[in-house]
């Protein structure tokens, strides 16, 4: 199974308080994968850009111990990170991330999100679902309702146990292969996979994990509704992440209840990664 490298990791940012777990799930990858960071925000008005409203990169590192408070301003790069912030202008703000993705293709894109549901969510269409959705990228979602596996106040990284959806169809490879990834990057010395899959006849397809010393993983076999079971069983297992293989919408009823993938994340106590099959 081939791993591809994190090399360049993008984070658009609505310079809300909500988006800060987001910028801290971003930035720490990037940390540890030593790679470029991209910030942008997209914005319909033309006023000047207030740069100090930017999420602060420098103000992490020093809280997380990183770098000394008087350290100079190349002390970021030093650290193995290029840092890149941008600002557009254009009241379509999917159309303007999307087509910044298609132009620098970074290798991952790390969202926030609000996980609407429901009416709220038919007045409120999920910007960050129709993003990822638009790109067709390794995305990490981070719901603002929950902490994440990078504590923001330190930086650490509590990654133990990710749950993985399989089936025939999307076959699970991309999903496993980038969580593979993304624990590789992180550093995890200590990780335990569990493949779900959910359907009557108990025979999931086959699902290979790299050879990794003390990464281990288990075949959970369940029936019932498909995103009712993931979530329940990423609730037992206390899942620190989701990673899914996804191929979008199907017809009408997902373009209007959204897709598998869509329909776990609005209900997910965790980080979710969609990634797009081959």
């Amino acid at each position: 199974m081939f791993l591809a490298p994190i090399t360049s990791v993008f984070h658009p940012t609505d310079f809300s308080r909500g988006d800060h777990t987001a910028f801290v799930h971003a930035l720490r990858i990037a940390l540890a994968a030593k790679c470029d960071l991209a910030l942008l925000h997209v914005d319909s008005s033309r006023d000047e850009t207030d740069w100090d409203e930017f999420p602060s990169i420098r103000e992490s590192l020093i809280r997380w111990g990183m770098i000394a408070p008087n350290a100079p301003q190349s002390a970021v790069t030093e650290l193995g990170v290029q840092v890149t912030k941008g600002h557009k202008i254009n009241p379509d703000a999917v159309e303007t991330i999307g087509q910044y993705v298609s132009e620098h293709l970074p290798d991952l894109v790390v969202l926030s999100t609000h996980q609407r549901q429901g009416f709220s969510r038919l007045r409120q269409p999920a910007v960050a679902e129709q993003i990822a959705r638009k790109s067709r990228v390794r995305t990490l979602f981070v719901p603002r309702r929950v902490p994440g596996f990078v504590t923001v106040e330190t930086g650490k990284i509590q990654l133990r146990r990710i749950l993985i959806p399989i089936d025939h169809e999307p076959h699970p490879a991309a999903a496993i292969a980038a969580a593979a990834s993304l624990a590789t990057a992180l550093g995890i010395p200590q990780l335990h996979f569990t493949f779900l899959y959910v359907g009557p006849d108990a025979t999931p397809p086959a699902a290979y994990l790299p050879e990794q010393l003390g990464w281990t993983h288990e075949v959970v076999c369940e029936e019932g509704d498909v995103v009712n079971t993931i979530l329940d069983v990423s609730d037992e297992r206390e899942a620190d992440l989701i990673a899914m293989t996804t191929r979008g919408h199907h017809g009408f009823l997902d373009a209007f209840r959204g897709s598998t993938t869509e329909r776990v994340l609005r209900g997910a106590k965790c980080p979710l990664l969609a990634v797009p099959a081959a």
